[in-house]
């Protein structure tokens, strides 16, 4: 079982909009505590937590997100969101990304994801870091990529992020992202750092970042399963972004979480 701050981190949903969700009876927890009240999830719930937040992006109303959940039946379902979506058609270019990832969601099962467990060392960076709002990440992101490209030469890898569980749970935490150098340079709020040693269980994401909570929920789930426990925030790696091509189908992201093992292999 998991807490509702583990269950956060996996599902990208924060611990107040989970509470929200039980208390609508959209997403309730598979145990409550008698005594102290903690709720508790199960990796299962993960797929149901983020169909729910497809449904919500898409401004689903609450009594539509219950009627498509409770459904046994696919094609329901998806004439459900079908008939919803052509209300929507004037904001096709935004909800275009949602639909797709919805979609991928009701599928069954998809074959499991590949994961591989990477030591990594120690590693010397050129950095920007500040605290942020979840939702202006992209914006700081943005603009403290330009500013470590434009100060930084000779990198010896690709650039990656470093993401505290505080921005999934809280919507408000520290990010540092960075570009690997012999020799940082300090320029404006570029300096070095030294990113410590770390055992990663590491999974890549194929295309644009719309949908990367789906492989963020299916890397959780395999660290649980392999009853291992995430261990400090969490690390991105770009190996292939819009530096590099615009097509997003040929973006390539590593998702890196710092882990250690709960028991005996």
């Amino acid at each position: 079982m998991l807490t509702i701050g583990e269950f956060s981190r996996l599902s990208h949903l924060s611990v107040r909009t989970l509470r929200r969700y039980h208390d609508a009876a959209l997403l309730e927890p598979a145990a409550v505590d008698p005594a102290s009240g903690y709720r508790y999830y199960s990796v299962d719930q993960i797929p149901t937590a983020q169909v729910i937040q497809r449904l919500r992006e898409l401004d689903v109303p609450l009594s539509d997100v219950q009627r498509i959940l409770r459904s046994p039946d696919p094609d329901v379902r998806a004439a459900l969101v079908s008939e919803h979506l052509q209300r929507l058609e004037s904001e096709l270019d935004r909800t275009r990304s949602a639909v797709a990832t919805l979609r991928r969601l009701l599928q069954p099962a998809p074959p499991p994801i590949a994961v591989e467990l990477r030591a990594v060392a120690a590693t010397t960076v050129a950095a920007v870091e500040g605290d942020v709002d979840h939702g202006e990440l992209l914006a700081w992101y943005a603009g403290a990529m330009a500013e470590l490209t434009a100060a930084t030469t000779e990198p010896t890898g690709a650039p990656g992020g470093l993401y505290d569980n505080e921005l999934f749970e809280d919507g408000h935490g520290h990010a540092l992202v960075h570009v690997p150098m012999r020799v940082p340079p300090r320029s404006g709020r570029v300096h070095p750092v030294t990113l410590p040693a770390v055992e990663l269980a590491v999974a890549t994401h194929a295309g644009a970042h719309d949908d990367i909570d789906v492989t963020y929920g299916e890397l959780g789930a395999w660290v649980v399963a392999n009853e291992l426990a995430v261990a400090g925030p969490v690390r991105e790696t770009y190996l292939v972004g819009p530096r590099d091509t615009p097509d997003p189908e040929e973006w390539r992201t590593e998702i890196g979480w710092p882990v250690f093992r709960l028991g005996p292999r």
